[in-house]
């Protein structure tokens, strides 16, 4: 299917269902709808990196600290994780996502979003989706953090970052739910 034609939940800003559309449709008309970010660690600790794309449809060839992307008509925010996670990380038989916080991302020009944000433990050997992943490496925390003024990252999940961040430091009510 193209991704174009998913139906996605159209969602208020209390994270209510409205509606339902295509996601070409929710994206042209800057509807808001729900997505979810999977930070997603090796069995050292390192993250997984990847640079999306050119094909996206959101983003094209940006770098991202997370896999995830939108949920489906229907689909919990868990399942979503779970599915989005062993799509794009080329796996199967990982454990289930843990959530960790939700923060609505809105760029006040027409990209808006329900963010749910979770991590996973993937000891298994990755072989992500050509169609989503054009380069990806797993990196330390510190050479995450030594590219982040020298690529450029998808804003979304830059914001997610970032809020990951404090939340780790305790700083949850940044994150919010």
């Amino acid at each position: 299917m193209n991704p174009a034609d998913e139906i996605l939940d159209v969602v208020d800003e209390h994270d209510r269902v409205v509606g339902q559309l295509p996601r070409g449709e929710v994206y042209r008309r800057g509807l808001r709808h729900r997505c979810v970010f999977i930070q997603a660690r090796d069995a050292a600790g390192r993250l997984f990196v990847h640079r999306r794309t050119a094909t996206k449809l959101v983003f094209p060839a940006l770098y991202d600290p997370f896999v995830g992307g939108v949920v489906g008509a229907g689909e919990s925010y868990d399942e979503a994780a779970l599915r989005e996670a062993e799509e794009e990380l080329g796996v199967s038989g990982l454990p289930r996502p843990t959530h960790l916080f939700t923060f609505l991302y809105d760029d006040g020009a027409g990209k808006t979003w329900w963010s749910a944000v979770y991590e996973v433990r993937c000891e298994l050997p990755v072989n992500p989706q050509v169609e989503e992943v054009q380069w990806h490496a797993f990196l330390s925390d510190e050479e995450v953090e030594a590219r982040l003024g020298e690529w450029e990252w998808v804003p979304d999940g830059l914001a997610a970052y970032e809020r990951l961040a404090q939340f780790r430091a305790g700083n949850a009510g940044n994150a919010q739910s």
